[in-house]
């Protein structure tokens, strides 16, 4: 059993973002099914729970102790990493690993007051890592911290969570056509534009990157409002294209 259940979907500002009256932010007001929280994700199978990332604050009352297995962070930025910062002082023998990119920095003082969780060697790319339950493979990605998607393998079946990236680099390009993902999770921050943004996809990049890569499915992940405003307003996504939404759960055999 393996179910990917997308957490939040939001970019770091979220929706509604504060102080905004722009029709997403004022329908997510009225309707919470419309909110997105900071764009993370759980994988849960039979051992336990890993997450994609800790942007949201309340992790401990979704999850408990017992059943965290690990943590896949993406990178460092705030809004990836701030729900571990109060977990950490859990009163626990046990350690939760916490696989990570090549970053030095990390954020604030998590490397240097870790807590329970044990921040292990950075990732190697392209080397797949084997949790017994399922696999995930670390893939370079482009933003303004060191950052890794990750492409997760249950037997035959393989999703890529790409998030906070503008276009993908060459290797990964290379490494997704040759080991081709049925459902890919994307970085979509932005409505289409002239000229992408300089950190996250617009819908163009997007879709050009869904076709070089080939997936049956694309999901738009860390949305902004703006984005969200466009496809209210009329704009329209190509059959297979899917905007993603918090609480949404994808697995191994299972339309959506």
């Amino acid at each position: 059993m393996l179910e990917f259940q997308f957490m939040g979907t939001g970019n770091a500002g979220g929706v509604p973002l504060w102080g905004c009256h722009c029709p997403a932010c004022d329908l997510a007001r009225r309707d919470p099914t419309q909110r997105r929280q900071s764009a993370s994700a759980v994988i849960r199978t039979n051992d336990g729970v890993s997450l994609l990332d800790a942007g949201i604050t309340e992790l401990a009352d979704h999850f408990s102790f017992e059943e965290m297995e690990r943590v896949l962070l993406t990178h460092f930025h705030m809004d990836h990493v701030q729900g571990l910062f109060p977990l950490r002082w859990a009163e626990c023998e046990r350690k939760i690993p916490v696989y990570r990119p090549d970053d030095p920095v990390g954020a604030d003082d998590l490397y240097k007051h870790p807590g329970v969780f044990e921040f292990l060697p950075p990732c190697d790319p392209f080397r797949e890592i084997d949790f017994g339950d399922f696999c995930v493979t670390p893939l370079p990605l482009i933003h303004s911290r060191v950052t890794q998607g990750f492409l997760i393998r249950k037997g035959n079946w393989r999703l890529a969570y790409l998030t906070d990236t503008v276009g993908l680099p060459d290797r990964t390009l290379a490494y997704l056509q040759a080991n081709q993902p049925d459902e890919l999770v994307l970085d979509c921050s932005e409505p289409p534009r002239d000229t992408p943004p300089r950190n996250h996809n617009d819908l163009n990049s997007a879709l050009s990157i869904w076709h070089e890569t080939g997936p049956r499915r694309l999901w738009l992940t860390h949305i902004s409002h703006r984005l969200d405003t466009w496809l209210q307003q009329g704009g329209s996504l190509p059959e297979g294209v899917f905007v993603a939404h918090d609480g949404l759960t994808l697995s191994p055999g299972h339309d959506a």
